[in-house]
Order: C-alpha cells, then structure tokens, then sequence
C-alpha cells in the first residue's frame, strides 16, 4: 500500500447541524466543496475524514496538486488589505485618539 504524502489528520474538520437537510454536515475547510451528510454527528464526521482520505489518494494517483492543510502552513502574520483613503483615514484618527498604532487598532478590530 502506498504511503499518503499528505496526513489527513492534518486537515481542518468540522461538523455542523443542517436544518435545511435535517442532519449533520460534515465539511473539510481545505475542500470546501466536498460534504458529507448524515443523522450521527459522530457518522458525518467519519464520513467527511474519509472522503477526504479517498479525494487524496485518488489525487495523488493522479498527480494533481494536493491542498496544504492550514495546520501544517507557516503564516508570517503579515497580509494587506486595500481599504478606501476615507476609511483609512478613520482608523487612523480613531487609532490616534486611543493612543494606539494603527495596527494595533485594525488588529483588534479584526479579532474582536
């Protein structure tokens, strides 16, 4: 049996109630397309783990680009968002008048 380069457990799962399908959703972030319905929590969860586990044997069998589990990427903390002068210029008053630097401000807006 051949060796998976990517661990499955390495993936970002979770399970979450449908009311529209009247049972769990088990979802994957790294392949938001794929799901996997079923009235167990515990069902969905197993179910959507292997999916997974088939989509990236089929993948790697195939020699398709493989998504890179979030867990296993370095973020550098860093990224740019293009925001209107006005707007920015708010914040910057706004951070100002608190006694903080901007970053700090938009930081804890985005975490808050």
């Amino acid at each position: 049996m051949k060796v998976m380069k990517i661990n499955p457990e390495h993936y970002t799962y979770r399970v979450t109630w449908s009311s529209e399908d009247e049972e769990f959703v088990g979802q994957c972030a790294e392949f938001p397309s794929l799901s996997y319905l079923d009235n167990s929590r515990l069902a969905a969860f197993e179910g959507i783990y292997n999916l997974i586990q088939e989509v990236l044997e089929d993948m790697e069998a195939n020699d398709e680009s493989i998504p890179e589990p979030f867990s296993d990427k370095t973020y550098s903390g860093k990224f740019q968002v293009r925001i209107p002068p006005e707007q920015h210029r708010s914040l910057a008053i706004k951070a100002s008048e608190l006694g903080v630097s901007l970053n700090r401000y938009v930081s804890s807006k985005l975490c808050g």
